[in-house]
């Protein structure tokens, strides 16, 4: 049965920075060719980092000049004075050290086979629940997400390795879901930008809050591809930053614990491999 369709695809080529729109692109079993195929290196802490670290990375934004035929091509990067560089000029490690004001490094992928690259750094707390707290942004009265839901090797390592992805290749948000929670929100802005979805699903069936949670495993076909929806994304704190014209808004997560239990869009592979672009149902 036909369940909406797609009004945004969205790409991200540097883990946690501001990222792309495209019109339409063929889906490989990794997801969008060239989605976070860049990322950030604690050289201090060590791990693959992103803005749940480091919130002003997603005051960067970051593009592809080209088309996309590779794992890590050179992305372009525009900081907020209007500055840009590249991901491969020799000079980015500096760059982006002294904007973030810690000691990183920027990666392509890696073969999953090195698995040290991939492994989880020194967290900031010694107290494994005060550590995730501040990663979830949750109140000492709220719940923890359940992390049992995840792949068992993100306890382990910073993303699946071989990739920068938190968990899975895809992540898809309904307009339902954000409409609802903005109606629900107060003051706080819930702009699609804070979510980082890769696909946005309009036209979803009237009268549901959160359609997509309905998809949960389930298969959807999309154009010529087809995805297994896998689990509910649990969000982080992240979602609360402040860039561009958006605020920092802890409100936000506290709306989204109170409505949906923290969770907003569903995580997703790709099951069949195939052309998809904005429109098909």
């Amino acid at each position: 049965m036909k369940t909406g369709r797609i009004a945004q695809i969205r790409r991200y080529p540097v883990k946690s920075m501001a990222g792309e729109t495209l019109e339409a692109v063929s889906l490989l079993a990794r997801g969008i060719p060239g989605d976070r195929s860049w990322a950030v290196r604690d050289e201090t802490n060590g791990g693959i980092r992103g803005a749940k670290k480091f919130s002003t990375l997603m005051q960067v934004a970051a593009r592809f000049p080209g088309p996309v035929h590779q794992d890590s091509p050179p992305a372009e990067l525009r900081f907020p004075d209007g500055s840009q560089a590249m991901t491969t000029d020799a000079d980015i490690h500096d760059r982006l050290s002294d904007f973030l004001e810690h000691r990183v490094s920027l990666w392509p992928l890696l073969p999953a086979e090195e698995k040290d690259h991939y492994r989880r750094g020194t967290p900031d707390h010694d107290d494994m629940e005060t550590e995730l707290r501040a990663i979830f942004a949750r109140t000492p009265e709220e719940p923890l997400p359940n992390l049992g839901l995840f792949p068992p090797e993100i306890f382990e390592f910073e993303s699946p390795p071989g990739t920068y992805f938190d968990a899975f290749p895809l992540l898809l948000l309904s307009q339902s879901s954000l409409t609802h929670m903005q109606e629900k929100a107060g003051d706080s802005r819930f702009d699609v930008r804070r979510f980082r979805p890769n696909l946005v699903i309009a036209d979803t069936p009237p009268g549901v809050a959160f359609p997509e949670m309905e998809w949960r495993d389930k298969r959807l076909r999309v154009g010529e591809a087809i995805l297994e929806v896998t689990i509910e994304c649990p969000r982080c704190v992240m979602v609360t930053h402040g860039f561009d014209d958006l605020p920092k808004d802890p409100q936000v997560m506290r709306a989204l614990v109170r409505e949906a239990e923290g969770n907003l869009g569903v995580y997703a592979r790709v099951e069949e491999p195939g052309a998809i672009k904005t429109g098909d149902p």
